[in-house]
């Protein structure tokens, strides 16, 4: 992270959790778009819309993810399910 970036993120922390989220989606739309990602996401959205029933429990899942996990990675699911 060089110099410049860090100073911005310091700033960027002291901002509200509206102004943050504000932030992060400018950020987020000013980047390209990989269209197989838009692609995977789109086939995987129609398949839950067809069958919601499908797929697995988010605590299942959680857990395959977590044992999967580094070493002192952080773990928690903060701001997971958050809507505006």
């Amino acid at each position: 992270m060089t110099d410049r970036v860090r100073v911005l993120l310091q700033d960027a922390l002291t901002l509200s959790e509206d102004e943050r989220l504000d932030l992060a989606e400018q950020l987020l739309t000013s980047l390209p778009v990989d269209t197989e990602w838009m692609n995977e996401i789109e086939r995987r959205a129609r398949r839950a819309l067809v069958d919601p029933s499908g797929g697995e429990a988010w605590d299942v899942v959680e857990r395959r993810l977590a044992a999967r996990r580094p070493a002192g990675f952080a773990t928690g699911a903060a701001g997971a399910g958050r809507s505006r």
